[in-house]
């Protein structure tokens, strides 16, 4: 994967360097191992599809969820460099296969290649791995790039980038996001390559209505928590930076009245961050996990009732629990850049985020549809909090109707791939 823009760079050195390092290293080895070659043996000739992480399987979701609703018989193997990544959707039902990507060296991309024999190579977003792209070239596997996205400052469109960009000629086709995008390749000679726009538009909007059609008995202690409250902010995947804003909202402004509540989801969700959470709230707050296994519903919907702030300490509800919210505060844009907008703008909610969002084409969307706002400081937080919870439904309806204006990416590529 070539290093194309500070989060991507940011995330390849946390995962190099940090606590994910041993996992990144033994899946990718067992990848080429005797029980996983036998794996990827018995799925010769699938399609093969290649994401980063969480995020850039999202967006490959429903490309393989429509493939597999329209014929089952294809097989269908996806690969992660990430180990969070891999981790979470490790048992995705709808994939024959989930492994981690071996490193791309010219001799173990030959023997991925040997081995698994993929009818079609389909990589997300910001992947450009040269040993497997050279690769799949030589042996005129058809290769796709979904969901990309170019800008100028990317070292494809440098004068020391020839290389980096001669590797683009060796997708069959690229669908990208945007007309920009599209210009700026075709300036350098990128000619295979069309308009599709973003599949994780798609993606979410299919939870919406997975969310609408089956409640999930999960989410109940949420409905209780904001029961009869007025105004809800819901804060998913924060960070510390993050954290300190709304604890001093929540502290000053939200704690006064008792119909104003916080839903928050940190990111990261081990027991050093929770406790220091827990320490500096000066409100009633509860941890999911307590109120969920309390066996009396009477005595849990009193203190759910009583609580100003939940905190969710549970992984695989975020996109889910936005349903419960007025507002919506996207945590990450005071590091190296905000999470999913779409999960909660799908809801038709307001959208507040951190100032590094620049290189997130919907962030933008977003806020030139009027259904958000950057913040940089407390005092624009707390602005910006006061109009959305005032004007949450005008601002919210422009945010779905955003949504809905960019749906369609899914059906485009499938016409065209398959």
């Amino acid at each position: 994967m070539l290093p194309l823009c500070p989060i991507y760079r940011v995330r390849m050195a946390n995962i190099l360097f940090g606590n994910k390092a041993r996992a990144l290293f033994r899946g990718q080895r067992e990848t080429l191992d005797a029980e996983h070659t036998t794996l990827l043996e018995s799925n010769r000739g699938a399609v093969w599809i290649h994401a980063a992480s969480v995020g850039e399987f999202e967006q490959a979701r429903p490309l393989i969820e429509k493939l597999k609703a329209e014929n089952g018989k294809r097989r269908v193997v996806v690969t992660f460099f990430s180990p969070s990544g891999y981790e979470a959707r490790k048992n995705y039902p709808c994939a024959d296969a989930v492994l981690y990507l071996p490193f791309a060296t010219r001799r173990k991309a030959k023997r991925f290649l040997e081995t698994l024999q993929p009818s079609m190579a389909i990589f997300v977003k910001y992947e450009f791995w040269p040993a497997y792209l050279r690769e799949l070239k030589k042996r005129d596997i058809p290769t796709y790039s979904i969901s990309a996205i170019f800008r100028p400052t990317q070292r494809f469109f440098h004068w020391y980038g020839k290389g980096s960009l001669s590797l683009l000629h060796c997708f069959t086709h690229i669908f990208v996001q945007d007309e920009a995008s599209r210009r700026l390749l075709a300036e350098h000679g990128v000619h295979d390559c069309s308009v599709a726009g973003d599949t994780r538009f798609d993606r979410v909007n299919e939870v919406l209505a997975a969310t609408r059609e089956r409640p999930d008995e999960r989410l109940l202690p949420v409905a209780q928590f904001v029961e009869n409250a007025q105004h809800v902010v819901v804060a998913g995947s924060t960070w510390p930076e993050d954290e300190e804003l709304l604890m001093k909202w929540c502290n000053e402004v939200a704690m006064l009245p008792n119909d104003t509540k916080l839903i928050l989801v940190p990111h990261e969700i081990n027991k050093d961050h929770l406790h220091d959470i827990f320490q500096r709230f000066k409100g009633r707050f509860v941890k999911y996990s307590d109120i969920n296994c309390m066996p009396s519903n009477l005595s849990r919907v009193n203190i759910l009732q009583r609580a100003n702030v939940m905190v969710i300490d549970t992984i695989g509800l975020l996109s889910s629990i936005y349903q419960f919210g007025h507002v919506a505060y996207i945590g990450g844009g005071f590091g190296e850049g905000i999470h999913n907008t779409l999960e909660a703008a799908v809801y038709g909610m307001p959208v507040v985020f951190g100032p590094n969002y620049h290189h997130f084409r919907e962030a933008q969307g977003l806020i030139d549809a009027g259904a958000a706002r950057s913040i940089k400081d407390y005092p624009e937080l707390e602005a910006a909090f006061a109009t959305a919870l005032e004007r949450h439904e005008e601002i919210g309806r422009r945010a779905a109707e955003y949504v809905t204006s960019e749906l369609g990416a899914t059906a485009k590529i499938y016409k065209e791939l398959f």
